[in-house]
């Protein structure tokens, strides 16, 4: 395998739980450059994985989750990443991307060995994400500004731990090579 896919972690999102006023400036932040990988990797043929949460609505698809997001105050977070017809969508429910989901059998169907992780949030979901990828013997690069943090020194220590730790790249999306 020597293939990428770029990974959009729990975007599709309401802010309209715990720590949102505190994530919200991030995400906006981070939101450029996550367009910008989007649009970069459609153009360039590599696949495109949201792994969202799916908040607790356990009856729920990607579809009605996208929905329910974009019927709240802050839509214009989540439309710019709106998924196309040729991405694929992982619920999870914790926050690893990989705990109990499909995605490593999926990484392995489409010969995927390296991860570009974006989304939310640094010191958590990417974190753990990272760690879960590494143990897998994946490959993660990290753009640190197509990521959100609600604690930004402990998405610094996160960044550094996934850099010193997991041998993630840490880069920029300008720098991001797939």
């Amino acid at each position: 395998m020597t293939g990428s896919a770029l990974i959009v972690i729990d975007m599709i999102n309401t802010y309209e739980h715990k720590d949102a006023e505190l994530l919200l400036p991030a995400a906006k932040v981070a939101l450029p450059g996550i367009v910008s990988l989007l649009d970069r990797a459609r153009g360039e043929g590599v696949p495109v994985i949201y792994a969202n949460d799916n908040w607790g609505q356990w009856r729920s698809h990607h579809g009605e989750l996208l929905d329910h997001a974009l019927s709240k105050p802050h839509a214009a977070l989540v439309e710019p990443l709106r998924p196309d017809a040729e991405s694929l969508f992982i619920v999870k429910a914790r926050h690893s991307i990989f705990y109990e989901t499909p995605l490593k059998l999926l990484l392995a169907e489409l010969g995927v060995d390296r991860l570009v992780l974006t989304g939310q949030v640094t010191e958590q979901c990417v974190l753990y994400s990272a760690l879960d990828a590494h143990i897998r013997q994946v490959g993660v690069t990290v753009p640190t500004d197509a990521v959100a943090a609600i604690h930004p020194e402990l998405a610094e220590a996160a960044l550094t731990m996934m850099r010193r730790n997991m041998g993630a790249d840490i880069t920029l999306v300008a720098d991001v090579e797939w």
